[in-house]
């Protein structure tokens, strides 16, 4: 019988783990999701950024992650030769006519390793990187030996443009733009103190119960459906991704849910479709957009037939309460000269009290139908007004609850989120707070029991979107 798989890393393992990673790095919340969810995933990270953006403490501190795992670093340029990468010739080897390196303590033999400038290299070594992130095998004379690599961190200040790089482009699955702090951190840059904080590194039985778990991983019908949504926008913006990266694609979606324990994949998850399927950090920002526009469903909602609403009503209620009794013009000037009087005293004097008091008298009176007609109308309208800010309220409950158990998801696309819908419901909430003035202020105008009059002309409104 086979020995059954072992449980992957606890959640809270990982979550600490991040927050060492993340110790003393500003704004690096998603690169360092990313780089670490790669390498759990087997795969090679691009970090594309000028220097200075802490893309080599970033690779040191993913190596520290992984617990018996030997590092290693090079600057490439195009005048690097393979022994730097790949290590000497072994003269004992040429003496008996092999031609075999000397691998240990380079590439060969490394966990994680930094390539700054990756794509300055040469064609001889671009050749041999192809095959060791691939297939993570080395060809050492006549052999071809397997090497513990779990991920490369690769550098460069720009895409290539070169067509004969693509290929080794390619290979880079998750690619991450990282650029300086903005203003809002800077002076949380000039005081940081170094990072201290020592991870507790997973170990390679670790690793591989996330491989077994991934692999039990199941596609959600949900993520399918968006998939395929997806392969037709990238197809409609003309970027092509090729089957393999697809794949690629799918391994890491489902190593993130396997570390979050989760059975299935969701379409929540394809918040890391912007790092995989965009062709350069360009076009980037759309599929983020799209992902919470379209999947999240987390974009602002404007209620524009809403706030055209309210101000129709606070149109209509300025009107009837400068409307002069019947009276003729004689009334109109009287409270024009009323206001006049009681707008030149201070707050409580005795002529603003009396100018206050001619103006309410002089004030057109309504019939109680008049008043019950209007506040509703603005009841109906605040009817559907708390309609809208309920589904705002259920989005953004919904949201929260989904993003509670994302370990990858970075907390500053978490926060673009939530503020999609807590917009919309701050939006609706102000909305109907004026319309709850605006029936006050109906049920406020003079009314004279008396009057028999019919109901009032609705206030033309818009319909809502």
């Amino acid at each position: 019988m086979e020995p059954r798989p072992g449980p992957p890393v606890p959640v809270a393992a990982l979550r600490t783990l991040i927050a060492s990673l993340e110790d003393g790095l500003l704004e690096r919340d998603a690169a360092v999701r990313l780089a670490l969810l790669a390498a759990l995933a087997g795969e090679h990270v691009l970090l594309i950024g000028p220097p200075g953006t802490a893309k080599s403490e970033l690779a040191r501190r993913l190596h520290r992650a992984f617990a018996d795992c030997r590092y290693f670093e090079r600057l490439l340029t195009r005048f690097s030769t393979p022994e730097e990468l790949f290590g000497p010739l072994s003269l004992k080897a040429l003496e008996a006519d092999r031609y075999e390196r000397l691998v240990d303590g380079y590439l060969p033999t490394a966990g994680v390793a930094f390539l700054d400038e990756v794509f300055k290299a040469n064609s001889a070594i671009l050749n041999a990187l192809l095959t060791l992130l691939n297939e993570r095998e080395f060809d050492n004379g006549a052999g071809r030996a397997r090497t513990p690599l779990i991920s490369v961190v690769g550098a460069s200040n720009e895409v290539p443009a070169d067509e004969a790089l693509l290929a080794f482009y390619d290979r880079f699955l998750v690619r991450v733009p990282v650029q300086p702090v903005s203003d809002a951190a800077f002076d949380a840059l000039l005081a940081l103190a170094p990072g201290d904080a020592a991870p507790v590194p997973l170990s390679a039985a670790a690793r591989d119960a996330v491989r077994q778990a991934r692999d039990r991983v199941a596609l959600g019908d949900d993520l399918r459906d968006a998939l395929h949504a997806l392969r037709a926008r990238l197809r409609d913006d003309g970027i092509a991704v090729s089957d393999r990266r697809w794949r690629q694609f799918v391994g890491l979606l489902r190593t993130a849910a396997a570390t979050e324990h989760r059975a299935t994949v969701d379409a929540f998850d394809l918040w890391l479709a912007p790092y995989v399927l965009a062709h350069e950090p360009a076009q980037q920002p759309a599929l983020v957009d799209w992902f919470v526009e379209r999947v999240a469903d987390a974009a602002p909602h404007d209620l524009p037939w809403l706030a055209r609403a309210v101000e129709a009503f606070e149109r209509q209620l300025e009107i009837e309460r400068s409307l002069p009794a019947d009276e003729g013009d004689d009334a109109a000037g009287k409270i024009a000269l009323a206001r006049a009087v009681g707008g030149a005293q201070p707050e409580g004097g005795m002529l603003r009290i009396v100018a206050e008091a001619l103006e309410q008298r002089l004030r057109r009176r309504f019939s109680p139908v008049h008043v019950d007609a209007r506040c509703a109308q603005v009841d109906a309208v605040a009817a559907d007004a708390r309609r809208a800010r309920d589904e705002a309220q259920a989005r953004l409950t919904a949201l929260r609850a989904r993003l509670a158990d994302r370990l990858w998801l970075p907390p500053t696309l978490a926060d673009r989120l939530r503020r999609g819908p807590a917009a919309t419901l701050a939006q609706a909430q102000a909305l109907l707070d004026r319309l709850a003035a605006v029936r006050d202020g109906f049920a406020a105008l003079p009314v004279d029991p008396a009057l028999a009059g019919e109901a009032p002309a609705p206030v033309v409104l818009a319909a809502p979107a």
